[in-house]
């Protein structure tokens, strides 16, 4: 498999700054892995709250995470700021990829990248559903075509 490069700031569509926390350091002086994931998690929530196409509690359809990916290049650390960028890479029936690119304090390039899928389900059957209408409309304004 071959490793990715690090993205510039200008291959993502939105952004939301994430202040680092004290207790987000590990023993080793920088970020843990786990509080990436954390952060990715923000940036998409945080989105689709803003778009208003994401109800946690009464939406009949739900997004679960059924795949992740990080890859690391560049150390994070308390105090830096960090620059969440998003975008979504493919978006299908039920599904949608997004891809997060983390960036450091005022660095171009991200400190790391990856991507997660949710797939949308019936919040009762947990069985896939297509996408509401309007989270479509909301996602095609941050896909991107390779």
């Amino acid at each position: 498999m071959t490793r990715p490069a690090p993205e510039g700031r200008s291959a993502y569509c939105y952004f939301r700054d994430i202040t680092t926390r004290w207790m987000d350091n590990d023993v080793y002086a920088h970020v843990n892995n786990v509080v990436y994931y954390s952060w990715f998690d923000t940036v998409v929530n945080g989105w689709l709250l803003e778009q208003k196409v994401l109800d946690f509690q009464r939406s009949p359809t739900v997004g679960l995470v059924v795949e992740t990916s990080c890859s690391y290049f560049s150390s994070v650390a308390f105090p830096d700021l960090v620059r969440a960028g998003l975008r979504v890479a493919r978006l299908g029936t039920s599904s949608v990829r997004y891809e997060v690119g983390l960036f450091a304090n005022d660095n171009q390039q991200a400190a790391a990248q990856g991507h997660f899928v949710h797939v949308y389900v019936d919040r009762e059957a947990r069985r896939p559903v297509p996408l509401p209408a309007e989270l479509r409309r909301a996602l095609e304004t941050i896909e991107v075509t390779a």
